[in-house]
């Protein structure tokens, strides 16, 4: 397929621009996006902010061509100044919340949902039609507290490095967790939710020496900013 301008880049995957209404996101290490546009599209039936996704036929199995989508993502809002730590962290929640209320799409297990599993700042964008949550790459079905555990070591784990954002991490952290939802627990650090979090993001090969170093300090943060429960 022929491409334009390269219009970002990320960990794992370059987009292109069609023409003024279509992007192609290719993987540059051969990762599968056939999983990736029928959860996408699956999404989008329900309602949920997903960018539409044109008909993979045809297309090589690395390629998604996904509806172009104009205005910042949420890290460039907040280093802008156009949004507050506190409405990142809500907004955060809010899609969180709104993914979980959809059935999942092949579990038969009543408690599972579709996850996003790499929800933060840079994976959400402000579009004249609201917040859109983009990169569904790491996309599976499981427990709610899953997807809230991993959004909240991913911010940690910026909050206890030496980025230049590290306040405005823990702010966004701490406004995410105090909108958790009631129904989800994150566990002791022992076991539960969090727990597994933590192994995903073990094993991520995408993370960094320093990342790696730094996820106990990020998981100990996440245990110290989660609102007690009665």
């Amino acid at each position: 397929m022929h491409t334009g301008e390269l219009l970002g880049s990320g960990r794992s995957a370059d987009v292109f621009a069609i023409d003024d209404h279509w992007v192609l996101r290719r993987y540059r290490d051969g990762g599968d996006a056939t999983a990736e546009a029928v959860v996408m599209s699956y999404l989008g039936k329900h309602g949920y902010p997903v960018p539409r996704v044109r008909d993979p036929a045809g297309l090589p199995r690395t390629d998604l061509v996904i509806r172009r989508l104009s205005g910042p993502s949420m890290l460039q809002a907040l280093r802008q100044g156009t949004i507050t730590a506190e409405e990142a962290g809500a907004t955060l929640a809010n899609v969180l919340h709104r993914l979980h209320r959809i059935p999942a799409r092949v579990s038969t297990d009543p408690a599972d949902r579709v996850l996003h599993l790499d929800l933060h700042p840079d994976n959400v964008m402000f579009t004249p039609d609201g917040a859109m949550v983009i990169d569904w790459r790491n996309t599976q079905e499981g427990p709610p507290g899953l997807d809230w555990g991993m959004s909240a070591l991913i911010l940690a784990q910026v909050a206890v490095g030496t980025a230049a954002e590290v306040a405005e991490a823990r702010a966004v952290l701490t406004a995410l967790l105090r909108h958790l939802d009631p129904a989800v627990d994150l566990g002791d650090g022992d076991t539960g939710c969090l727990t597994q979090a933590k192994k995903r993001r073990a094993t991520d090969p995408a993370m960094s020496g320093n990342e790696a170093h730094i996820l106990d300090d990020a998981m100990e943060l996440v245990l110290e900013l989660k609102p007690a429960r009665a």
